[in-house]
């Protein structure tokens, strides 16, 4: 079976509006899935700058599907091997949410399989 990785990667600087307002990190985090073919969310790294406990989100199709909680000052790796499959024709992008005014950095890394 032939696969070909896909990775939503980098950093990024935000200033937080809360933690129940998530909002889009940066345009580039964003991959829709081709047609006729299906993806996996394969693993997510994520570090935080900031002294205060952020959220990064992995939403599809505009609703959430995963939450990465990365503590102050810290960083978290999570498997995502074969979680479930996301169908042709669905977006998903990372948002973050943070408690308001907190401003910091984000290092990202979503990497995913396209089957």
């Amino acid at each position: 079976m032939l696969t070909t990785p896909r990775f939503l990667q980098g950093i990024y600087p935000f200033e937080g509006k809360g933690l129940d307002e998530p909002f889009l990190l940066d345009g580039m985090l964003s991959y829709v899935v081709p047609d006729g073919v299906s993806a996996q969310p394969v693993y997510f790294r994520g570090g935080n700058t900031t002294d205060d406990m952020i959220c990064v989100l992995l939403m599809r199709d505009g609703s959430p599907m995963r939450y990465f909680p990365i503590g102050a000052k810290a960083d978290v790796h999570v498997a995502l091997r074969v979680v479930e499959d996301l169908s042709s024709g669905s977006t998903v992008q990372l948002y973050v949410a943070a408690p308001v005014a907190t401003a910091g950095s984000v290092v990202v890394d979503l990497g995913l399989v396209e089957v």
